[in-house]
């Protein structure tokens, strides 16, 4: 009884029919996200700069920057974990409509984006989070053949435990104290360093830099599970039920959780995780709501249209962002971050020029195929 309540709302929407709204929110969440890493291609020292303890080019000390952060920094990374979770109820309920042993051949779709983001995280990109996603899709694909019952209290649980854990990690940054620091040899390697150096020094430095997803992993199940418990219970459909859970979403998120945003950026550096997965995820269910409001409101039009391209090309679209973010930044293409990278318009400028190519090149990429190339690939793979 619980399972069937629990999935109604969105049974009423046909099964091969596209959701408008979610292609939306996957486009804002590729261009939200590269608001956050775009500061971490522009920083002296690339992408050990968080491992140094600084968060990128001038976020903390200019206008512009505190703007980003409160903007991007942690909400649009819970948007896309969230729509993932949301991907993976899409794909088990189609599943489940045409009788098919569940999860069958999606173990082969996760294990084949484990392998894409060990590319991506190898060869361009050390903050990868493919290889996070495709550990958490294989858990949470297999729980979803348990009851409604059961996933809620693991969804509860994993959010005990990531609080805890963002808990402990706050009091040890409280105790330590970190400054940040700065490595003349680290910022050589991104301001003149080649690009099989740069691919060494992840190598050489794997576990550093893939401690975020491990740390994180309670996170991901949480806004996994709580993609699918929304998809479920209807905050993506045209109904208007669906309409008004965005805008409670709307409401809540952005009036609890831009406050707490703000106070926490105005404490103390410490403060830093629980701004990025305490308050964020807040904030991003109010931005959520406030997409889906503005979709529901607004007529189709170009930006829209663009940023539902994107929404369909998203794998694609957080390579392709973050290859040309490299070549722009980094000493083996233009080297450009070590010129300009400390004036936060330049930062600013690189995001929006960026996100220009990537709504314009989605288009254009759609009006001859279906979808991106990465997920082409894939599905040719598979296929």
């Amino acid at each position: 009884m619980h399972t069937t309540s629990a999935t109604a709302p969105a049974a009423t929407a046909p099964a091969a029919r596209r959701l408008p709204l979610l292609d939306v929110l996957r486009g804002v969440a590729i261009l939200g996200t590269l608001g956050t890493n775009i500061w971490i291609f522009a920083a002296a020292a690339g992408e050990a700069a968080p491992l140094l303890g600084g968060a990128g080019a001038a976020t903390d000390d200019t206008v512009i920057g505190a703007v980003f952060e409160l903007l991007a920094n942690g909400k649009f990374l819970s948007m896309l974990t969230l729509l993932f979770g949301v991907g993976l109820a899409i794909q088990f309920r189609s599943g489940e409509r045409r009788g098919r042993r569940w999860p069958g051949r999606y173990h082969w779709r996760a294990l084949f984006l484990f392998a894409e983001g060990t590319i991506h995280f190898v060869l361009v990109f050390a903050w990868d989070v493919l290889m996070g996603y495709a550990v958490t899709a294989i858990v949470v694909a297999w729980l979803l053949t348990r009851s409604v019952r059961v996933q809620h209290a693991v969804m509860w649980i994993q959010l005990a435990l990531h609080l805890a854990i963002i808990g402990l990690i706050t009091a040890a940054m409280f105790s330590l104290d970190p400054a940040e620091q700065s490595d003349p040899e680290i910022e050589a390697l991104y301001a003149s360093g080649s690009w099989i150096e740069q691919v060494q020094f992840r190598l050489d430095n794997a576990l550093a830099f893939r401690m975020e997803p491990i740390i994180a992993f309670p996170f991901l199940m949480f806004l996994f599970l709580l993609g699918v418990r929304l998809f479920r219970a209807g905050a993506f459909g045209d109904e208007a039920h669906g309409r008004r859970m965005r805008r409670r979403m709307g409401m809540w998120g952005l009036g609890i959780g831009l406050p707490l945003n703000l106070a926490v950026m105005a404490g103390p550096d410490p403060l830093f995780f629980v701004e990025r997965y305490v308050a964020a995820p807040i904030v991003m269910l109010g931005f959520l709501g406030l997409t889906g409001i503005l979709v529901d409101r607004l007529r189709r039009g170009p930006v829209m249209a663009a940023l539902e391209s994107l929404g369909r090309t998203a794998l694609s679209g957080y390579v392709l962002q973050n290859l040309l973010a490299s070549a722009i930044c980094y000493g083996w293409g233009l080297g450009l971050a070590a010129r300009y990278g400390s004036n936060p318009w330049f930062v600013a400028g690189l995001w929006l020029a960026i996100s220009v190519v990537l709504l314009v090149g989605s288009r254009l990429w759609l009006r001859r195929f279906s979808t991106g190339p990465v997920e082409l690939l894939q599905r040719s793979i598979l296929r």
